[in-house]
């Protein structure tokens, strides 16, 4: 009798040291397991773009920057926009703000010739002072992981395809993409100006969801035309 009831108090004794045992380990594990499944969220820091010169430029190279990313075409009738993004980038440099220049040949294949030619059209020719990277596509199956990027945010109006040349995206400072302008809205304009400035001020609040309508405006049925407008 004595032997049953010490092997009884035994097996309690071993299933209570489990029991807890499991719920020490087991409280621990929760938060770490729910920690790994919570990946961080990507910003225009994840990503690069190539310089002339073919070296990669991070584009963390720019932390804490307010970015205007526009995609070019030398030989596109936009190209006046050229001059303007120069200025904006004059008038708010001091205030964080850098244009980085994307030329692409993607819409009426208005940017041809190597990246060396591209290079001189646009330093020599048409005396672009802001940054430009080599050419890349920014639709189709080959788009490049940073306008995959751009591009992925179907719930706000800065999601969806690139429909031409001189799509203008805003960065703020910490690496999200908070508007997007389309080619008939000119660097110049007031209200892409007052975004910049609110988004260089930290005032900038990003909209919920897309205006349909403007969307649908912007686009035209132009996905498939590759005439230049």
């Amino acid at each position: 009798m004595f032997r049953m009831n010490t092997r009884r108090s035994v097996l309690k004794i071993a299933v209570a040291y489990w029991w807890l045992l499991t719920l020490a380990t087991g409280s621990q594990a929760a938060p770490a397991e729910k920690a790994a499944e919570k990946t961080p969220e990507k910003t225009i820091y994840d990503y690069s773009l190539v310089a002339f010169d073919g070296k990669e430029v991070p584009l963390s190279t720019f932390k804490g920057k307010v970015l205007v990313i526009v995609n070019l075409a030398s030989q596109s009738t936009f190209k006046n926009q050229l001059s303007s993004l120069g200025t904006l980038q004059k008038t708010y440099k001091d205030k964080g703000l850098v244009v980085l220049g994307v030329p692409s040949n993607d819409f009426g294949a208005l940017e041809p010739g190597a990246d060396a030619e591209i290079q001189k059209i646009y330093i020599n020719d048409l005396h672009v002072d802001f940054l430009l990277f080599s050419r890349v596509s920014v639709r189709g199956k080959d788009q490049s992981p940073l306008y995959k990027f751009l591009t992925s945010d179907k719930k706000n109006k800065t999601g969806g395809d690139v429909h031409w040349s001189y799509t203008k995206f805003i960065v703020d400072r910490t690496g999200k993409v908070v508007a997007r302008y389309e080619p008939e809205v000119p660097p110049d304009s007031p209200e892409l100006q007052a975004t910049v400035e609110n988004v260089l001020e930290g005032t900038f609040k990003l909209p919920d969801k897309k205006d349909e309508n403007e969307t649908a405006k912007a686009k035209g049925g132009e996905d498939d035309d590759d005439s230049e407008r």
